[in-house]
């Protein structure tokens, strides 16, 4: 019968334990840091002239188009490749408007796969969202 020795790990073993551990919870917020974009691509259509324009908003920036003023806040893309989903906060203010309350035509979360779950609601406008980068 063979006798079997008790092995204690060296110090080599030892170090990469701890790195392991030490980089595996970070690995988990590189990967949704990737996931957030720094720009939002928007497609806005003027139902009078039944003209179309992308804007490319770049985010936490206001951007002017006609009688709206654009905000898109932040911008999401899906992890799955199979069914990619675009999610973004933005805030559309009609300036055209008399009373100066800042009160939002659209303030909140838009989805590229499903704009009526939350639709932006404008007599002259609509505005869908189209990609984040």
């Amino acid at each position: 019968m063979l006798q079997q020795k008790n092995i204690k790990p060296g110090k080599i073993e030892i170090y990469f334990i701890i790195l392991i551990l030490f980089f595996f919870p970070f690995s988990k917020s590189q990967s949704s840091n990737e996931l957030e974009g720094t720009s939002t691509d928007i497609k806005v259509l003027d139902k009078i002239s039944s003209k179309n324009a992308l804007v490319k908003l770049k985010n936490g920036e206001d951007f002017k188009y006609k009688d709206l003023l654009i905000k898109s806040m932040k911008c999401i893309n899906s992890e799955f490749d199979d069914n990619p989903e675009i999610t973004a906060y933005i805030q559309v203010r009609d300036i055209t408007k008399q009373n100066k309350d800042g009160v939002f035509v659209f303030n909140g979360w838009m989805f590229s796969s499903s704009p009526s779950i939350e639709p932006f609601d404008h007599p002259v406008y609509d505005i869908w969202l189209i990609d984040c980068y």
